[in-house]
Formats: structure tokens, C-alpha cells, sequence
């Protein structure tokens, strides 16, 4: 399965520090996107801590007759033990954590795995689908009923999230295969992408713009321009044919 992929990381216009990370496998073997939260220094030591934990556990068991989906649940729980390691050694950052989103191609199938609120989406055709939930009082809230999604996006705890890494009591992580084919676009991205643009205007810009580095450059861009209040996290991958190739 033929793939072109890039990812992009940027500071937005508001904040002084880029708390966001993000991993590519030079192989195309996974990829990992983190927004890490919890002071000046924290989150930006969450989000790096738990893209080396999950790459390396990736890495180090990538061989193994491990299912995916185990694979993925303790990479995820790796990661949250180091940062939870590093806020006992540093009580200043004790209230660090981030969220997460990652996506294997392994043994011919895909996997992803997230916590938290950054996303997986998946472009076929003209469709754009949120693959990941939210984990959000507001998305839990818009569930049951209690929010629209209009006001959802405009709530004050639109923010606040009811699982990420960095957390005692994290003891399940949603892990779920994906059905991909040919011309597909699976974009990971952080909030300060989401609460920007619009899943309409992702999905044209995922559409019309068929380089990977060029789509995600102006999705940084698209963000930045409805106001970049938040750092801005992209990594594309567009799924080819036998003969794919990009333009």
C-alpha cells in the first residue's frame, strides 16, 4: 500500500511556546501527533515525552507476534507512565498531560489509537469523517443530548477533557482498526487546527490540494488566518494505488 505523508507544526499567532509534537516513521510505518497542556514548560515536556515513549515502544516491538491493538495499548500506557515518572520528579509540572492520536500500518491492516481531543480524520472522495470521539465533557455532553453541536463549539469547557496521558486513573485506551483504500487521506491533527477551521473547509483544502507538504501548509495557514489563538499540528497521509504518485 503506496503512501505519501508530510507533517507540519506551528506556534499559531497567540502563544509564545509550541506545545504541540509530532513523530513520523521514516518508513511510513506509523505516525504520531501529541498537544501537550500544564504551564510554560509542562505541556511542552508532555507532548515530547510521550511521542518518544510511543516511537520507541513502536519500534522496539514492531517485529513481535503482539497484536496491534496490544501494541498500541502499551505504547499509550508506556507513555503515560513516563510522564507520570517525570511528574514525580519535577512537582512544577506535576499537572502536566496530553493528548495523543496515532496511526499503524501494520501486517496489511490499520490501526489508530488517541486520547484525548486531538483527531484522526479520513477523506474518501468528497466525505470527510471524524474517526476518533472526542474525549471531552462537551463531546460527552453533545452524546446524551445535553449540546447541539453549535453550541458545543462555543462552550467554556469546550476544553476540558475527560481523558488524556499524564493520568493515574487512565487504565482503557480506545484502539480501534480502520478501513482504508486507494485515494484515501487520513489527516492526524491537533485542536488548534479543529477549533480554527471547519471540517468543510479541512476537507477542501484535503481535496483540491493533492501534495501532502502543500495541503498541510495550508491548513497551518487556514488556522492561522481564522485567528491561530492555539499551536497547529497537521501530519497528512494519503493512501496511493500500485501506480500512485504525487502531484
Amino acid at each position: 500500500m503506496k503512501r505519501f505523508f508530510t507533517g507540519l507544526t506551528d506556534v499559531g499567532l497567540l502563544r509564545s511556546v509550541n506545545q504541540d509534537a509530532y513523530y513520523i516513521d521514516a518508513n511510513g510505518r506509523f505516525f504520531i501527533v501529541a498537544d501537550g497542556m500544564g504551564g510554560h514548560a509542562g505541556g511542552q515536556e508532555a507532548s515530547r515525552l510521550a511521542t518518544q515513549a510511543i516511537q520507541t515502544h513502536l519500534t522496539d516491538h514492531w517485529e513481535t507476534a503482539e497484536s496491534s491493538r496490544s501494541l498500541l495499548e502499551g505504547a499509550f500506557f508506556k507513555a503515560n507512565q513516563a510522564i507520570l515518572a517525570d511528574q514525580r520528579s519535577h512537582p512544577e509540572r506535576s499537572d502536566m498531560g496530553t493528548t495523543a492520536v496515532v496511526v499503524v500500518f501494520r501486517d496489511e491492516q490499520v490501526w489508530c489509537a488517541h486520547t484525548g481531543d486531538s483527531r484522526l480524520y479520513r477523506l474518501r472522495g468528497a466525505k470527510l469523517d471524524q474517526i476518533t470521539e472526542d474525549h471531552t465533557w462537551v463531546a460527552r455532553a453533545m452524546k446524551v443530548g445535553e449540546l447541539t453541536p453549535d453550541q458545543a463549539r462555543v462552550h467554556p469547557w469546550r476544553h476540558v477533557l475527560a481523558q488524556c496521558l499524564g493520568r493515574e486513573d487512565l487504565h482503557q485506551i480506545e484502539v480501534q482498526s480502520l478501513a482504508v483504500q486507494g485515494g484515501d487521506r487520513l489527516l492526524l491533527c491537533s485542536d488548534g487546527l479543529t477549533e480554527e477551521v471547519s471540517d468543510q473547509l479541512i476537507a477542501s483544502h484535503l481535496k483540491s490540494i493533492r501534495a501532502c507538504e502543500r495541503a498541510a501548509i495550508a491548513l497551518i495557514d487556514a488556522a492561522k488566518n481564522h485567528g491561530g489563538r492555539d499551536n497547529i499540528t497537521v501530519v497528512i497521509v494519503a493512501i496511493g494505488g500500485l501506480h500512485a504518485r504525487e502531484s
